[in-house]
Formats: structure tokens, sequence, C-alpha cells
């Protein structure tokens, strides 16, 4: 109930992480969430902070908005957030960044939580989930590389 792409990009990881980092800005990277917004007076990324992401499922629909909390924030090396409530989050989504000869080497990851729920969702539906996952993490971190090594 987990997987991950890495993606290599020719820019430092610092550069990488004011993008994936910044949740205002996912419209133009992901294909799923096409909008998000801090909450709760939060105007960047720290711990804790909240933010909600407005997500067209499948890129077709249902569309909704859901609620994110920021788990780890260490500029340059990982942002990760929870997905539903902040103890407990649905799902857990990681960006981390490792130096790799001139460039970063930048990972996308998803975990969801070890619910009798959804291991019964992954079971049934998890072969159309996890390439649908798969295919939008690829495109997420090929849409930051082209803008990473354009402004490089």
């Amino acid at each position: 109930m987990k997987d991950s792409v890495t993606v290599h990009m020719n820019a430092p990881p610092e550069r990488i992480w004011d993008l994936v980092s910044d949740v205002t800005r996912i419209g133009s990277y992901s294909p799923e969430t096409f909008e998000a917004e801090w909450l709760d007076g939060a105007t960047g990324p720290v711990a804790g902070a909240r933010f909600r992401g407005h997500v067209k499922r499948n890129g077709k629909g249902p569309t909704y908005w859901t609620t994110c909390v920021v788990r780890e924030c260490e500029p340059g090396q990982v942002f990760s957030f929870g997905v539903g409530p902040k103890e407990k989050p649905l799902n857990v989504w990681t960006y981390r960044m490792e130096p790799a000869g001139e460039g970063t080497d930048v990972t996308e990851s998803f975990e969801l939580a070890n619910t009798a729920m959804l291991r019964v969702y992954w079971a049934l539906l998890g072969w159309a989930r996890g390439r649908t996952n798969r295919n939008g993490m690829r495109t997420t971190l090929e849409r930051i590389r082209a803008e990473v090594e354009q402004a490089g």
C-alpha cells in the first residue's frame, strides 16, 4: 500500500525543495491536485501547518477538497504531508531530495494507512490506483524537472 518514483534533476536540492514545498504551486505539476491553499494563517511550509488541496480524482472526477498537515519539513531534503487527521492520516505523501552527481535525485512516494478499509480497497482496486499514482508521481516530477532545469 505504498510506492515511489525517482527522477534525476539537474538542479540543486534547495531549488527543487522550494517548488515541492510551495503547495500553492501544485496545480502546475500534479495531474490530480489542481490547486491548494494554506489554512489557519499559514503562509508557507512548516511542520504542523495545514493546507487544503482541491483534487480531481483520476483527472476526471469526482472533485473534492482534502485537508493536509505538513509532517516533515527540512529545506533541501524532505517535504512530507499527511492527508486527513493529523494524528492518523489516511495517506502520507513525501518528496525526498538526495544530491547525486551534478544534480539531485528526487523521490515522490505515498503510503496508505494500514487500516482494514484501506487494505480491502487496495486488494480490490490497488492495481488501478497504484498505476494511477505511479503515473501521477512521474508526471509531477517530470513537470518539476522541466521547470527547474529551464530556470537553471
